[in-house]
């Protein structure tokens, strides 16, 4: 899995867009309705900023900021590190937890055409794991 590209392991419908003016509580309100945890945020389609759940819990609800008049420059991580999609996925989650940060942009020409997260390192193991489970729930039944 580490050596796949990280352009294969990426779900580009996945990926959740804003611009830098867009207030909080909108763009929480569509990580929730889309079920993402991070949203990159882009001007004339370029990334320059990366908003996630962590930053809406530490830099706005933490200190007090209201989510409605709270715009996501004022609080996203701009110009953030990316990475591109021939990338190896093993290196994307070095950047990552060499950073300290979940989420990597993936940037192809300067436009971001999706996101890597930490959880992506999770997801086959745990779907693994699950149908194991099933299979074995499934045989402990008939007999």
């Amino acid at each position: 899995m580490f050596s796949q590209r990280v352009k294969n392991v990426i779900e580009p419908k996945r990926l959740l867009t804003a611009a830098p003016d867009e207030s909080v509580r909108n763009i929480a309100k569509m990580m929730a309705r889309k079920k993402v945890s991070a949203v990159v945020v882009v001007e004339d389609r370029r990334l320059v900023g990366i908003f996630t759940e962590r930053d809406a819990v530490f830099r706005v609800i933490a200190r007090g900021l209201d989510p409605d008049r709270t715009r996501l420059e004022d609080v996203m991580t701009k110009t953030p590190k990316s990475i591109a999609p021939d990338e190896s996925f093993g290196y994307a989650l070095l950047v990552m937890h060499e950073n300290g940060f979940r989420h990597l942009p993936v940037v192809e020409d300067g436009v971001p055409i999706g996101i890597v997260s930490s959880r992506n390192a999770i997801d086959p193991d745990m779907e693994e794991f699950v149908s194991e489970a099933r299979r074995r729930h499934h045989i402990r039944q008939r007999v």
